[in-house]
């Protein structure tokens, strides 16, 4: 495991649930890396062995179980991309017939993937891009969106949101000060804020808000914040059961996508929705072919692993 991977994939294992089986996550890295092949192990190759390695763990799969079975289990996106080809092509080539039964019938790409990409029309794209978000987009922006369109987006509705907090000092973004403390933040040249937190009210436990005291160049203000640690609703969610057509989620995360309405005809391989977790990806896929009786999730829930995801009457 590279050197730089180490404390990240620790950091999200924790964030996932899966910190106490840290040891077992190390174990199962390395037989995610064989079962890819032994492949190098640089960005983004190590993510995908990374993800390949909790997916094992939440799913409490052996080596062998991935190969016996590999045409029901819902891989990380990663995984089925690298195996796609995606990243190119590993040396040695892809083990078969496991790449095969992992991608099913998706996109293979057995040669580099810049030679098939379609030619992309920036001036648009920078056209498109100012319609949604303001006529502050530069190339740069244009890059970073045609590289990362899901993060970019991200990103700038986290800016319309908070504003550019990036000038704001690392500590200060990923914690708050103690109160009496004091910092200072440099907006732009000549222009500098001294901030001070104050006090920090009680939560308002109808809407997860508290009221936050600060002073701001020796002015006292006051800002109602939301309170994104505070347990406002418990969502007790139904299990999936041992019924086939009882499609559980294959990891705890949040809904970004549902592909599918009650009624509606689906066949086995079908996606049925879409889980992130702390950057990891998974499509949850019709184990049978059948007609979509419930539908449990909406987009951004926050799921475990095991909830009743979708129900299909087969």
């Amino acid at each position: 495991m590279p050197g730089g991977q180490y404390t990240n994939l620790q950091f999200q294992a924790s964030q996932l649930g899966l910190g106490t089986q840290w040891i077992e996550i190390k174990k199962k890295y390395i037989e995610a890396n064989q079962l890819c092949g032994d492949i190098i192990k640089v960005t983004p190759s190590s993510k995908t062995v990374g993800d390949f390695a909790q997916f094992m763990v939440s799913n409490n799969l052996s080596k062998q179980d991935v190969i016996d079975r590999p045409s029901s289990l819902d891989f990380p996106q990663s995984v089925v991309e690298f195996f796609q080809g995606y990243l190119g092509q590993p040396y040695g080539g892809f083990p078969e017939p496991l790449r095969s039964n992992i991608i099913r019938d998706k996109a293979r790409i057995d040669k580099r993937p810049g030679l098939e990409m379609k030619p992309l029309d920036f001036k648009k794209i920078k056209e498109e891009l100012r319609e949604r978000f303001g006529s502050h987009i530069s190339d740069y922006d244009v890059s970073s969106y045609c590289m990362y369109p899901k993060v970019f987006e991200e990103y700038q509705g986290f800016v319309e949101k908070y504003g550019d907090l990036s000038v704001v000092p690392t500590r200060f973004f990923f914690g708050k000060p103690e109160i009496g403390e004091e910092l200072t933040i440099s907006i732009e040249q000549g222009k500098t804020l001294t901030i001070k937190l104050l006090a920090v009210g009680t939560l308002n436990t109808d809407k997860g808000t508290r009221e936050v005291f600060f002073e701001l160049n020796g002015e006292t203000r006051a800002v109602v914040i939301q309170d994104t640690n505070a347990a406002i609703e418990h969502v007790s969610r139904e299990k999936a059961s041992s019924d086939p057509g009882s499609v559980g989620s294959p990891m705890s995360g949040v809904v970004i996508d549902v592909r599918v309405k009650e009624g509606q005809e689906v066949k086995a391989g079908d996606p049925l929705c879409v889980l992130s977790a702390m950057k990891m990806e998974s499509v949850v896929s019709s184990p049978v072919s059948g007609k979509v009786k419930r539908v449990l999730v909406k987009e951004s829930d926050s799921i475990a692993q095991g909830d009743l995801t979708v129900e299909i009457t087969h």
